[in-house]
């Protein structure tokens, strides 16, 4: 059974069972180690980078995202 099968089963389940999924998946990820968390990041980091590189996705200043988190915070 692969991920894509998996993700179709649940998709199917209702929305309190699907909600209580994502729950128990979101937690698992609090108990990650030191470890896994800097590799899942850097994994993360390089597929961002490469989405740039590709044009995939487009950078904004750094002021510009602070003052949109900013106003949204409001």
């Amino acid at each position: 059974m692969n991920v894509r099968h998996i993700q179709k089963q649940v998709l199917k389940l209702d929305v309190p069972a699907r909600a209580k999924l994502a729950s128990v998946l979101l937690s698992s990820l609090d108990n990650l180690s030191d470890s896994e968390n800097e590799k899942l990041w850097a994994e993360e980091a390089l597929r961002r980078h490469e989405d740039m590189v590709k044009g995939k996705t487009k950078s904004k200043p750094a002021d510009v995202v602070f003052k949109n988190a900013r106003a949204r915070l409001k």
